[in-house]
């Protein structure tokens, strides 16, 4: 009996064993999900691009005349069709540090006699033969919005105030009419104005100190919405996070709190470390600068009893390392980078109350989701997150609670699920964006409605690979999009989120 009862105990201590060892592997977590717990409108324009005249961004990229895959006009078609597929809502143009040295006048007019320029931000020539007017029938183009940022650095207050009047004066002065004459007789109509670009930085053309910034972006400012008083201001915000940006920021705001009405941060993050679970950590920073930002918002706001808002501007953020520095700046990315993107889009996403336009820097080439030769393009791994979010997750965004499993880096609890969530009220549906950091285990998830019952069919889509350093090519896509579907019915259902994947799951909901 002594030998049964021990064997037997051997038996149940392997079977809990076993039990522990299979829990602890599938990492069980929970996600709750209120479509009452509103945090904000969701703006399509956080799923905004950017487009720099460096590198083969915009020529070999979006523009290639005599290429035969051009049109008529010298633009890309295979870019312009792979931009619709993005969906993309507004585009920031002409940079970046380049707009620091631009003078818009260069790139109107007879292309023949357009000046060569040298570019001092990259060290590139610049032709010209891509300006004001080519951008915006490219835009019309690919369907969407024109976002230009002004030269603040080597430019003057009158340039700045002459661009507003060439695109957006219909007729009878001279800017206006010098548009006309250069074959758009109707006005370009370009709501959206950045004040300059990473003015804090040492590394821009006509660098300035808050003081000086706000004072010059200030009387600009004046200037411009004295032409169009409709147009809507982008401060530069910081972008050197080794500076006391936090004072850049409050003291850019105190000068420009009457005059603008979005507040722009950059991020950028690397892995040269080759960490993997720190690098998914790095997208963290970005989401801490938008909660200082906000209170420094509602500060300058309170003080100048200013009672329309100010909104955050996310206008450049990426995965940037490996091309770095290098002539072109052609970023290859890779499954890693494709969830790192996606925790960004859930960043903003949960913070859709404040922020309300995001640009993924760059759209073509320059360390983006398209990437072209002289036969064709390929799809980045990046492309697929941003293609789902830009498509897809719009609505009301809403607070899901999450509960799982976390690791550590340095002094940080890291949670393996990061999440975003947003109520579409139009199709009754639940978009649900989880990013599983696990880079071994998959992780099964009871998804729970708080207000409502599931009922029909849930789309689910994955963006996946067989390994975290998979990437794309022309010759073949090892990570993209692979979409599924399930029944739903009642309060909850259980998903198993795999390793190292981005996944969206639309799920239909009948509310109470």
């Amino acid at each position: 009996m002594k030998t049964i009862a021990r064997q037997l105990t051997i038996a149940l201590i392997s079977i809990f064993l076993t039990a522990s060892i299979t829990f602890a592997q599938n990492n069980q977590a929970r996600i709750k999900l209120d479509i009452e717990r509103q945090i904000g409108e969701i703006d399509k324009m956080i799923y905004g691009n950017f487009v720099e005249h460096l590198g083969r961004c915009i020529y070999g990229g979006i523009y290639e005349p005599g290429s035969p895959l051009s049109d008529e006009n010298g633009f890309r078609k295979d870019v312009m069709k792979a931009t619709k597929e993005l969906n993309v809502p507004i585009i920031r143009w002409p940079g970046g540090n380049f707009v620091s040295g631009y003078h818009w006048e260069d790139g109107i007019g007879p292309v023949d006699q357009r000046p060569t320029r040298i570019d001092l931000a990259w060290g590139f020539r610049e032709d010209n033969s891509f300006g004001t007017d080519e951008y915006i029938d490219w835009c019309r183009e690919v369907n969407t919005e024109p976002y230009f940022c002004v030269n603040l650095g080597t430019g003057t207050m009158d340039e700045a105030r002459n661009w507003v009047e060439y695109c957006n004066v219909e007729k009878g002065t001279y800017y206006s009419d010098l548009r006309i004459k250069n074959g758009h007789k109707g006005p370009h109509n370009v709501k959206y104005w950045g004040l300059g670009n990473e003015m804090d930085g040492h590394w821009q053309m006509g660098h300035k100190n808050a003081e000086d910034y706000g004072k010059f972006a200030l009387e600009a400012s004046k200037l411009m919405k004295w032409i169009d008083k409709d147009i809507k201001l982008v401060a530069a915000g910081s972008s050197n996070y080794g500076g006391d940006w936090i004072h850049w920021n409050r003291r850019v705001l105190e000068y420009l709190v009457h005059h603008v009405d979005y507040i722009a941060l950059h991020n950028y993050v690397e892995n040269r470390e080759n960490n993997y679970y720190k690098f998914m950590a790095t997208t963290q920073f970005a989401e801490e600068a938008i909660k200082i930002t906000e209170g420094i918002i509602r500060e300058e706001l309170s003080k100048a009893k200013r009672i329309d808002p100010i909104y955050i501007a996310f206008d450049e953020y990426n995965v940037w390392y490996r091309a770095q520095g290098q002539e072109g700046n052609e970023e290859i990315y890779n499954l890693e980078d494709a969830l790192v993107v996606a925790t960004y889009l859930n960043i903003f996403v949960r913070n859709a109350h404040i922020v309300k336009m995001a640009n993924l820097a760059q759209l073509v080439n320059v360390i983006a989701p398209i990437f072209t030769t002289e036969k064709g393009l390929f799809y980045q791994t990046i492309f697929y997150p941003l293609q789902l979010f830009a498509n897809n997750c719009f609505g009301t965004a809403i607070d899901a609670f999450v509960d799982c499993d976390t690791y550590q880096v340095k002094d940080r609890e890291v949670p393996y699920l990061d999440v975003s969530s947003a109520y579409d009220k139009e199709n009754d549906k639940i978009i649900l964006n989880v990013v599983n950091r696990h880079k071994d285990t998959a992780i099964s998830t009871e998804i729970s409605s708080q207000y409502g019952i599931f009922n029909g069919e849930a789309t689910i889509s994955v963006v996946n690979g067989n390994d975290i350093k998979d990437e794309n090519s022309m010759e073949k896509q090892m990570v993209k999009t692979q979409t599924s579907s399930m029944k739903v019915k009642g309060e909850e259902f259980t998903y198993s989120f795999p390793a190292h994947s981005y996944t969206m799951i639309t799920i239909p909901v009948e509310a109470d």
